[in-house]
């Protein structure tokens, strides 16, 4: 995700604190939506409904940052050093990673569910493949970060095959055929998987096994970040124009992003299945684009809260279920209300406190390693 992304920067060394902005919007989305899996106030399930889209905001602003990188890599010295950007991405994911993975299966207590998948699962990055959330529940959002080492995975390894081959314009070709084959992929998923399961019990799980998690059926907003950075890099003309206009990109973002709010309110229909997803992609996409033009307030406007909570975010995203799930346990016992606003209170702050402890313990020593790494290398 992006907040596997340390920097924000793109086209020189400008800190785009739009990004920021957005980064933090994601996690918090992502913290609302998941709330609703525990005891909570009520007002969450209205507020946090539509929060499972900070994954899709992530999944954008990743494609973008590691696109933006890769493409720059490109454009200023004609090829792709795949060692040093699979150190950058190793040292800034995995140790953070193996230390919650370590502690789930350390520490059954942390267990938010009754059951993990397989380690292996993990290890890999596929435990979005297969993914019931009947019988493997614990850790279940670390299905999104499986995608996106997928994508890490594979991104480069393209880009260097075009290079090498002197492809790179079927690039353009590549995408289109990629976001046809999404829906291609969420149609087969839904006629295969999900219209012989509509009347049967765990219909929920099956949805979000078959159409939810698998990286095929998820690629939009990657992609659509990846179609930005392109944009933005191989087409300088264009990049100047909607400079100009980047509050009326965030402002058509949102709309787009209101209409797929009703397409996907009720999201096991076969229209949000199909269409909401893309249709998420293009509105933060939009968003996204917007954020990162210099006429935009996003991009003028800067905030040390949300700076630091993007900093944050990925150690968030790897704890917070697990932290409000010892948080109201332990609160219970002293009396206080397990679906009352104070215990979301005290559960978000004991959030981000553990991602401050992980961050400094774990994140920020790899990060100097890694440093230490790529300069003697």
């Amino acid at each position: 995700m992006p907040f596997l992304s340390r920097s924000n920067k793109s086209y020189g060394n400008e800190h785009l604190a739009g990004l920021d902005h957005l980064r933090a919007l994601a996690i918090v989305f992502v913290l609302l939506f998941h709330f609703r899996l525990f005891p909570h106030p009520e007002w969450i399930d209205v507020v946090g409904k539509f929060g499972w889209t900070g994954v899709d905001l992530f999944f954008v602003l990743s494609g973008y940052l590691i696109s933006s990188h890769l493409f720059q890599q490109m454009a200023n010295a004609g090829n792709i050093i795949l060692s040093e950007f699979f150190i950058k991405r190793f040292f800034r994911i995995v140790p953070a990673y193996l230390t919650v993975v370590a502690i789930y299966f350390l520490i059954p207590a942390f267990r938010e569910r009754e059951a993990l998948a397989p380690l292996w699962k993990y290890l890999t990055f596929t435990q979005n493949f297969g993914l019931d959330l009947r019988v493997q529940g614990t850790f279940s959002h670390a299905w999104s970060l499986c995608i996106e080492e997928q994508f890490y995975l594979l991104l480069p390894i393209i880009l260097v095959l075009f290079i090498s081959l002197k492809m790179q314009k079927v690039g353009v070709w590549l995408l289109a055929l990629l976001f046809i084959g999404g829906f291609a992929a969420r149609i087969a998923s839904w006629v295969h998987f999900i219209i012989p399961l509509i009347d049967a019990d765990g219909f929920g799980q099956a949805w979000y096994k078959y159409i939810y998690y698998p990286t095929y059926n998820r690629l939009d907003g990657l992609l659509m970040g990846i179609s930005i950075a392109a944009l933005f890099q191989f087409r300088p003309q264009i990049r100047e124009k909607l400079y100009r206009y980047g509050n009326a990109l965030l402002v058509a973002g949102l709309l787009i992003l209101t209409i797929a709010y009703f397409v996907c309110s009720v999201e096991y229909t076969f229209t949000a299945s199909v269409f909401g997803f893309p249709l998420v992609a293009l509105g933060y996409g939009a968003v996204v684009a917007g954020a990162i033009c210099p006429s935009c307030f996003l991009y003028k406007f800067r905030s040390p809260i949300t700076t630091n909570i993007a900093t944050l975010s990925f150690a968030v995203y790897l704890t917070h279920k697990g932290i409000i799930h010892v948080t109201q346990i332990q609160l219970a016992r002293l009396g206080l209300a397990m679906d009352g606003s104070l215990m979301l209170l005290l559960c978000t702050i004991n959030c981000f406190f553990a991602a401050f402890l992980l961050n400094r313990i774990v994140e920020r020593p790899f990060l100097k390693l890694r440093k230490r790494i790529l300069i003697a290398s």
